[in-house]
């Protein structure tokens, strides 16, 4: 065997472990920051990590789902994902960490729905992938459910578009159509006719108002009825 033989099979060798150790280092520390406890390592995690542990999903069917199983898209398959998630989002939160008071829950709250949103985005772009590792092939009884549900195949829909607010403290639906759209967040029809209770309650007021004077003017009428018959029984 030639030096340059032994030089080739040598550099063979090296770049094999290097990568095995690489390997070994990227999968590690994806591992390592999926975590519970990295992830309530910044302080205002805490606060959404007591509201999944109060939540219905937390012990449903014996299961406790962590951080990563929601938030993290898991399997070998998802693992590119994974990795993107951890180095821009997270690189993302850290920062905002560090720039934002979070010390009370109601300073942090000042932020939640901009954080709920967000998360809802990467499940939308995701195709909810985390939540279909758990609800597989759904078949929630109901015709209104079943209708809704032909929207996962026929209006390219997915489940966070409609379940939003399960776990964490809730916030304002968003439409993330529209959000993906025009670039920003937009918050759901539904939500953007606030007060709608108030103008409702007009309504019944005025219907009540307007009920009351119908029936004033009915008795009115009634009065001057018997009126004139009475006068014409005095004639007679």
């Amino acid at each position: 065997m030639t030096g340059l033989q032994k030089g080739a099979i040598g550099t063979l060798l090296t770049g094999g472990l290097l990568g095995i150790v690489l390997v070994a280092v990227v999968f590690g520390g994806e591992a390592a920051l999926s975590t519970e406890e990295f992830c309530t390592s910044c302080h205002s995690m805490t606060y959404t990590q007591k509201e999944l542990k109060d939540s219905t999903h937390y012990g449903a069917l014996g299961v406790n789902p962590g951080c990563k199983d929601c938030h993290i898209p898991q399997g070998f398959k998802n693992f590119h994902l994974a990795l993107y998630t951890h180095a821009v989002d997270g690189a993302r939160e850290l920062y905002l960490e560090l720039v934002n008071d979070y010390s009370t829950l109601e300073k942090f709250n000042e932020r939640r729905l901009i954080m709920a949103h967000d998360a809802r985005m990467n499940l939308k772009k995701w195709d909810s992938v985390t939540c279909r590792d758990c609800h597989r092939d759904p078949n929630p009884p109901g015709a209104d459910a079943q209708e809704a549900h032909k929207k996962l195949k026929t209006e390219g829909a997915t489940c966070i578009d409609c379940h939003q607010n399960l776990v964490h403290e809730e916030v304002a639906k968003t439409d993330l159509n529209a959000s993906l759209a025009a670039g920003k967040m937009v918050l759901a029809k539904e939500e953007e006719g606030g007060g709608g209770e108030e103008g409702d309650e007009e309504d019944d007021e005025e219907e009540e108002s307007e009920s009351e004077g119908t029936s004033d003017s009915s008795t009115d009428k009634a009065e001057s009825s018997d009126d004139d018959s009475d006068e014409e029984e005095d004639e007679e």
